[in-house]
């Protein structure tokens, strides 16, 4: 967490002086106490940025639970009763997390969230720019379309002309002018300072000359950061009503805002974590129960309820924040800010926070994430545009819920669509129309297939092929029950059901890849992965392969292998190493070259393989009529076959012996000399590289030689081979 302190620290500041004014924004419009908001902001920023997952989320008051807040104070009666609500609220999203009800952020289309990062950041220019020229009346109104007094979001910005400062205007450009300098130029000098931090140093010099040398542009009061002076701390913290804790309306508003708090939490840091350089995912389960933890403390103390915040935290990540030390360090600045550097944030003026917050704003909603969307087709770009306005003109949560209701209706126009394959085929038998189904017919496929099935006409002949198929839903089962006893006897129509099985239950059509991670792989033994061979060869034998997903499996090793063991076989083609031994994608790494014999390039790929890849078993494989083996028997040397032929020829010199010209079609003779030859192969693998040979010594590798029986399919394994002077044989 502190390895990254210089971009964290600079980037907490910069949160922190953000952070504020929203914190004290949120409060005042919730009709809370002021103070409220800066409590769960250091709760917030502090404890829930210690216990997240998250490297960048930001913590604090939510704008989007004002609604709800002034709701269940009203409701509620009093403060203290609304605090116990909250503090409820907070051990239910704990139990939520313990449950893993995080899941359901996984459910929530990419165009919905993509659209909630778009809406804040038109909602943070739209509302800025009146403070960014000066008009700062009703900062409590920063949050809703609607305000109390009658105007909005849009006619608001019309009202600028009566409330106009050209001192404002003057710090707001001077700001611009300097993040688009600064960011592009990076002067040396202050490299570590993000350019938000100049902004508000600029802002507060600016007013400073304007005081002095230009009355008539000076912001006065009204136009600055405000923090009210803490006169006893009785006035800061207040405690929940605990007596009211069978009260249902108590219980109803804390199911309440935890749901809504969930919510938008989980909204949040999908959010975060697409605008995150790095993409570093949080565990939501934990995130939950770090929520629930920081609202229960929340309650407890007199703040407000406390979620992941967008605004806070894509200014968190923009200022250039690594990890989550600049949420805590904004958490701690928040807690000493208003005690002991009041006086001087009261000198900064809005416009200059203004500044930073468009300049967010259009990096959340640049032009270039509308063409984006746009050509992913209408069916992203719809969903993407509705959460935008609907979030414009209601809120963060109503809005999205109205996005994922349009997107939820283009999931089901595109589930009506073919989840299955139709094909017509010309056979001897006539034309027959074969309709295969997909791995998971679910009841939104049911339209569909329906559809399709009864506007076949009379006298078909159908192939309904199920064997793919890991689940089918029971209304599924239905349409093809009624299809098979009455709608196919009426119209004559010769139906063949393949493979449907007695039941069907519900489940992933891949629940798991079989693929090594590098930990497991480390972990296993040269002995472990001999056997893994040998079991994998006898169901090759058998004929039950194990299922091996390898579209999935070319998904989870495309980044990166983490192989069990290299093998090196001849080319023959009958010896595919990931066959013999029913292995998966990225399970071993093949060196393969006529008559397994050994070259400098060979043992460097060996060498890598073991040193650099990880693999603990070399297997040298021979196998039975071998062609290059038979080349050198019969002393075939044209062209570079030689280069080949001459290596093997040291086997048949060895088996001579046993070896007559009319003894070279004999089985057992043709098959001593090539286990002879991959004798001689480890011998040399052992003799010319020392790095192997130790490490087979140390008994971190071993090398084994397997002999394989094209005809039965069968390897046959022998003894492990040691370095050179160990005295172990090969046969």
């Amino acid at each position: 967490m502190f390895s990254k302190i210089k971009n964290d620290l600079p980037s907490g500041l910069v949160v922190f002086l953000v952070a504020l004014p929203l914190c004290l924004g949120v409060a005042l419009a919730s009709g809370a106490p002021l103070l409220s908001g800066v409590i769960s902001g250091v709760i917030g920023g502090v404890i829930v940025g210690i216990l997240s997952h998250s490297n960048t989320s930001v913590s604090g008051p939510a704008a989007g639970l004002v609604t709800l807040v002034l709701a269940a104070i009203a409701g509620l009666g009093d403060y203290h009763t609304f605090l116990l609500a909250v503090f409820l609220a907070g051990l239910i999203q704990i139990t939520i997390g313990f449950l893993r009800g995080g899941f359901i952020a996984n459910y929530i289309p990419s165009n919905v969230i993509q659209g909630l990062l778009a809406s804040i950041g038109i909602i943070l220019i739209l509302k800025q720019i009146p403070h960014a020229v000066g008009f700062d009346v009703d900062p409590e109104e920063d949050f809703i379309f609607f305000q109390k007094d009658g105007e909005n979001t849009f006619s608001e910005l019309f009202n600028i002309i009566n409330f106009f400062s050209w001192g404002a205007v003057l710090i707001a450009v001077s700001s611009l002018a300097l993040i688009f300098t600064y960011d592009r130029a990076k002067w040396k000098l202050l490299k570590f300072l993000p350019s938000p931090v100049l902004v508000i140093l600029l802002g507060v010099f600016l007013n400073g000359i304007f005081q002095i040398y230009f009355p008539g542009l000076y912001l006065s009061e009204k136009h600055l950061v405000s923090i009210p002076n803490i006169k006893n701390w009785e006035s800061v913290f207040f405690f929940p009503n605990f007596s009211a804790i069978t009260d249902t309306k108590v219980w109803y508003f804390a199911f309440t805002i935890a749901a809504f708090a969930t919510l938008e939490t989980l909204l949040n840091l999908d959010a975060v974590e697409r605008i995150d350089p790095h993409k570093r995912l949080a565990s939501p389960n934990r995130e939950l129960v770090a929520q629930g933890i920081g609202n229960s403390l929340s309650g407890l103390i007199g703040g407000l309820p406390i979620t992941s915040v967008i605004v806070r935290s894509s200014v968190n990540i923009y200022a250039g924040a690594e990890s989550k030390l600049s949420t805590i360090f904004h958490g701690i600045l928040l807690s000493i800010s208003v005690i002991f550097f009041g006086s001087f944030l009261n000198l900064i003026p809005l416009s200059s926070l203004a500044v930073i917050l468009i300049v967010t704003g259009f990096k959340l909603t640049n032009l270039s994430l509308y063409k984006s969307i746009y050509n992913k087709g209408i069916y992203q770009f719809l969903p993407f545009i509705a959460t935008i306005i609907a979030i414009i003109f209601t809120d963060l949560l109503t809005g999205v819920l109205i996005g994922l209701s349009i997107s939820f209706i283009f999931i089901l126009k595109n589930n009506y669509k073919n989840p299955f394959s139709v094909e017509t085929e010309t056979l001897n038998i006539g034309e027959t129309i074969r309709i295969e189904l997909p791995n998971q017919v679910s009841f939104l496929n049911r339209a569909s297939i329906k559809d399709t099935l009864w506007a076949l006409p009379e006298n078909s002949k159908l192939i309904v092929d199920a064997s793919n198929c890991n689940f089918i839903d029971h209304d599924i089962l239905e349409v093809l029950e009624e299809f098979k006893t009455v709608v196919s006897v009426e119209k004559k129509i010769q139906l063949n059901l393949i493979g449907l099985k007695d039941s069907y239950e519900l489940s992933d059509q891949v629940q798991f890849v079989n693929i090594l991670d590098k930990e497991a792989q480390q972990k296993l033994t040269p002995d472990e992965i001999l056997d893994f061979l040998k079991r994998g060869n006898e169901r090759f034998v058998k004929g039950k392969w194990s299922e091996k997903y390898f579209k999935h499996q070319v998904n989870a090793t495309a980044f990166g292998q983490n192989p069990i063991a290299v093998v090196l076989s001849c080319i023959d083609s009958r010896t595919s190493p990931e066959i013999i031994f029913d292995a998966g994608l990225g399970d071993i790494i093949s060196i393969r070259i006529a008559g397994n014999i050994v070259n400098e390039e060979i043992l460097g790929s060996l060498e890598l393989s073991c040193d650099k890849i990880g693999t603990k078993l070399i297997v040298v494989l021979g196998h039975s009529n071998c062609g290059a083996v038979s080349s050198a028997l019969y002393a075939l040397r044209e062209g570079n076959i030689a280069s080949i032929t001459n290596k093997i020829q040291k086997a048949i010199d060895e088996s001579e012996k046993i070896i007559h010209p009319i003894q070279k079609e004999n089985e057992h003779i043709f098959n001593h000399v090539v286990k002879a030859n991959v004798k001689n192969s480890i011998q040399e693998i052992l003799t010319k590289s020392p790095f192997l040979s130790g490490k087979v010594n140390s008994k971190e590798i071993k090398i084994v030689s397997g002999f394989y029986d094209t005809s039965s399919g069968e390897v046959q394994f022998f003894e492990s081979i040691e370095p050179v002077g160990k005295g172990k044989n090969l046969i």
